[in-house]
């Protein structure tokens, strides 16, 4: 609470003119003596001109000096001479009263985060009317004299009139309003009333509950990361109430102001909370924070919390990011987002290990587990070494010079405390992080430190240990092409994380699935312990250094490997394994592009892939790192229907490496996958089910997964008992967050055209199709798409008009390009730039012509290829539809009329500028393809 801000401002201030606005004020109040609704509405239009005119001052010198703490103080002076002006004008003008009683008394109090006098553009105002008892009708026109004017003015007022009891009674049983309370700041009126109530909150609510209250507001700051998503390092943060945000400076701040009784951030120096350079840190971040909130707010026009794509670029051309070779301006830009947002999670630690040192609370374990098996707080040396302690279950230093008279301890404190599953006490990590320029080339090139390093990486709680020497700066220090990607954000949408977040869980994933039990990783847990058991190193240093090199202006796959054979032997890898780093770093994407983007069933797909990978060795260890790397980017990008095309993959080479392609192994695996189905699906009459599994192409048991295999059995019979001849079933995959249609249909040469063209028509993006056909001309496939609803009810409408439409174009009821054409419209600019890329092949397939087509995804996108790859007379054999993130990358094995490939090189050239012309013209996008 700030009982100290004086009431009586200095009459000339370049932020507001208050004596000239006062005396417009007293002018409008003479002019329409009589007429109250005139005066307040005359008061209330002169008064928002007033803060129209103080905004865009204060957005332009934002712009130009680029001081977001400076812009929230200068906004907050502007409401509160607003609001000053305003009880003036309702006491002197409106009702005035020459002989107050002693109930005729107000206090206006700021409170919530007006009270901290600092404000964001479009912030809401939280105002506390004071009364000495209860409400008289005085004070009831005066508080709607207010807040009516400010409505007018078109501010959002969150507000409460209480008497000082009052105040006191909710704020002991409402954490929320104590809060507030916490934070309120005298603005006009009676001041007595205010310090009373600042003496009675501080006496009869503050003195002994400190400990109830820290309890609560960390209680509420987990809640709150869980619902903006628990990692500090999602890309488009939540600037407020996202992990390491402002409201996290904020909950400091109450607990300290709550514990410590300070009223003032810099009281915390003089308390011994934080030293001169953490204080300093916390001021850092918080005009960071500001910065990016009161441009984010003034950009946006409305009080946008979240720094969303299509935000970022704007924000950091406005804080003066420019871009440097390999890092966009917007990703240097988040990158100093997210080292900020490190920094206000490790002050939120120091202040909670104060607080556990004078409360003694009990402490975290790495397992929590053992914590029930565990002694109370003892303080007791580490086993295996004489520099460290146990204090409370953590760890922490015996003596503050361990890591000057043994640089190594620098790694050992991680892994002893890995080995003995401690926590980390504040004050070890602190000190850790001041001895960093202790980590020299010397202890670099050290046996003993890299040896340890490979233990942690390579033992238990392995993503926990890597993501505390991350946050210390230990692991960028250390392998210091590491330290270059720390918070480093790829500017893109299908990546969650910043990189090195992504590498630190993707190393979770693989203990994952080194572990094995999950139904996710079957085949890579299957193969993992298959590897050759000298290969484990090599794909837990694979894993961690895939992503090394992204923000380079080389390809960080070949980036990466130059990296790792420069990096390995320190680790004690030897050449050959070293060299076996390098390839699957190099390597890492081939598989899941092969997968997702080729045609399996293709024997040339099989023999090419087999040609990269070389040995049943290496497709093994490529395959665990692929899976750990799709898991790592974030939720809902791995599923069922990848781990099944990666299956595919495996099994379908495995023959090639290990002496030729065998048809007979291929039969065998085709046997085994409709033997599976068999057992898994005992609904049907043996001849019934025979006659049902003969329909299906090899293909389709192979690249197929057994649920969905099992839901289109009986969906296709459904469908057909009822005579239908094209049927649609609507499923919802909640984690991928895409709507799928499984459709039934006569096969048809345009019929994937028409499935993506009645897409387009309904509004919806396709981000992914699998098509398949049978034995009797049918065609089954499943299209996914982007949700548009959050019920399940209304995407189920959707779903079944986009499948009256394609029934109505296969019947000739309906002609596409009309159709398209009506729902065109010109979307908004997308903040992504993809260069669009078109390449023809055929070296991947004997048969077809390969067309591999990426650029940037819109909605119509697919139907716009397929109408255009028709028409320029090819066939479409098969597609392979898929997006990554706002990237689109589909692939379609074709033939000319007569089935032939495509081999004369002007043919190919116009087949490329034709379609390398629909993906770069942005007016494509408004119009059909046809």
């Amino acid at each position: 609470m700030d009982s100290v801000v004086a009431e009586i401002r200095p009459e000339a201030d370049d932020r507001f003119e208050t004596a000239r606005i006062t005396a417009a004020v007293n002018a409008l109040a003479e002019k329409h003596a009589g007429r109250e609704d005139q005066f307040r509405a005359a008061m209330a239009q002169l008064l928002k001109a007033e803060l129209i005119a103080a905004r865009a001052t204060a957005q332009a010198l934002l712009l130009k000096d680029r001081h977001g703490r400076r812009c929230a103080e200068r906004l907050c002076f502007v409401q509160d001479e607003i609001i000053r002006l305003l009880y003036e004008a309702a006491t002197k003008h409106l009702y005035p009263s020459p002989i107050p009683s002693g109930a005729e008394r107000m206090a206006v109090v700021a409170t919530g985060g007006y009270g901290r006098g600092l404000m964001a553009p479009e912030s809401d105002i939280d105002l506390l009317f004071i009364l000495p008892y209860k409400q008289t009708a005085w004070g009831e026109q005066v508080a709607e004299a207010i807040l009516y004017c400010l409505w007018d003015m078109g501010l959002k007022v969150g507000h409460a009139t209480r008497s000082v009891d009052e105040s006191i009674r909710q704020a002991r049983g409402d954490m929320t309003i104590r809060t507030a309370i916490l934070e309120t700041r005298f603005l006009t009126g009676d001041r007595p009333l205010y310090d009373e109530l600042v003496e009675r909150f501080d006496k009869e609510v503050v003195q002994g509950t400190a400990s109830e209250f820290v309890t609560a507001k960390l209680a509420e700051r987990e809640e709150r990361h869980r619902r903006a998503g628990q990692s500090r390092y999602l890309v488009e943060p939540n600037v407020k109430d996202g992990k390491g945000g402002l409201r996290d400076l904020h909950t400091l701040f109450w607990i300290a102001k709550y514990v410590y009784r300070v009223r003032e951030t810099d009281e915390l120096l003089e308390r011994g909370v934080f030293d001169a350079q953490e204080y300093r840190t916390f001021r850092r971040c918080a005009d960071f924070l500001w910065s990016v909130r009161c441009n984010l707010h003034f950009f946006a026009g409305r009080a946008e919390e979240r720094l969303s794509f299509d935000m970022q670029r704007e924000i950091a051309v406005r804080l003066g990011y420019t871009s440097h070779p390999g890092m966009q301006d917007v990703e240097r830009f988040m990158k100093h987002y997210f080292l900020i947002a490190k920094d206000v999670g490790d002050l939120t630690a120091i202040l909670c290990a104060k607080l556990e040192e004078e409360h003694n609370k009990p402490a975290p374990v790495l397992s929590r587990m053992v914590a029930r098996f565990r002694p109370g707080a003892k303080r007791r040396r580490v086993t295996g070494s004489d520099d460290f302690i146990v204090d409370n279950n953590r760890i922490n230093l015996a003596a503050p010079d361990v890591f000057k008279h043994d640089p190594v301890n620098l790694i050992r404190i991680f892994r002893l405390a890995q080995q003995n599953d401690l926590a980390f006490h504040p004050d070890a990590m602190r000190t850790v992080t001041r001895s960093l320029k202790l980590i020299n080339t010397e202890l670099r090139e050290n046996e003993e430190a890299n040896r340890l390093f490979m233990e942690i990486l390579t033992s238990d709680n392995a993503e926990i240990v890597l993501r505390r020497m991350n946050e210390t700066g230990v692991l960028g220090q250390f392998i210091r092409a590491f330290g270059k990607i720390v918070s480093m954000m790829q500017f893109n949408m299908y990546h969650h994380y910043t990189v090195d977040e992504h590498l630190i869980r993707c190393i979770g994933f693989l203990q994952e699935i080194e572990r094995g039990g999950n139904e996710e990783f079957t085949v890579a847990s299957d193969l993992f312990r298959k590897i050759r058991p000298e290969h484990r190193p090599v794909i837990y240093v694979a894993t961690l250094l895939h992503d090394i090199a992204k923000g380079r202006p080389e390809d960080h796959s070949i980036a990466g490997a130059k990296v790792a054979r420069r990096l390995c032997p320190r680790l004690g890898f030897s050449a050959a394994d070293t060299e076996l780093v390098a390839w699957l770093i190099e390597e890492h994407l081939t598989m899941s592009t092969v997968a997702q983007s080729r045609d399996l069933s293709d024997r040339k797909t099989i023999e090419n892939f087999a040609a990269v990978v070389q040995s049943v060795e290496q497709m093994k260890l490529l395959t665990i790192l692929t899976t750990a790397d799709i898991r790592g980017v974030g939720p809902g990008v791995w599923n069922g229907w990848k781990a099944q095309l990666l299956r595919t993959l495996y099994y379908e080479t495995e023959p090639v490496l290990t002496g030729g392609f065998s048809e007979v192994n291929r039969a065998q695996r085709i046997a085994v996958a409709q033997a599976e189905f068999r057992a898994a699906f005992t609904e049907w009459p043996e001849a019934e089910l025979n006659a049902y599994i003969g329909r299906h192409y090899p293909a389709y048991w192979l690249k197929v997964e057994l649920p969905r295999k099992i839901r289109q059995a009986r969906f296709i019979r459904a469908s057909e008992q009822a005579g239908h001849k094209l049927a649609i079933n609507v499923g919802f995959d909640e984690v991928r967050g895409v709507t799928e249609l499984t459709i039934l249909a006569t096969d048809h040469p345009w019929l994937l055209s028409i499935i993506a063209g009645a897409c387009a028509s309904a509004g919806a993006n396709i981000v992914d199709a699998q098509i398949y056909t049978t034995t009797d001309g049918r065609a089954v496939d499943t299209i996914s798409i982007s949700r548009e609803y959050d019920r399940d009810e209304d995407e189920g409408r959707r779903a079944t008009r986009i499948g009256q439409m394609i029934e109505d174009v296969l019947e000739g009821k309906l002609r596409l390009p009309e159709a398209v054409a009506r729902r065109a419209v010109r979307s908004k600019a997308r903040p992504f730039i993809v260069e669009p890329e078109v390449t023809i092949n055929n070296q991947w397939s004997d048969r077809y012509t390969v067309i591999e087509v990426s650029g940037l995804d819109r909605p119509g996108l697919l139907y716009q290829l397929t109408t255009a790859i028709s028409k320029l007379n090819l066939n479409i054999a098969s597609a392979h539809v898929a997006t990554f993130g706002e990237r689109a990358r589909d692939v379609f094995y074709v033939t000319d009329l007569l089935g032939a490939q495509i081999t004369a090189p002007t043919r190919q050239a116009a087949i490329k500028s034709a379609v390398l012309h629909l993906l770069s013209s942005e007016d494509q996008a408004a119009k059909p393809a046809a």
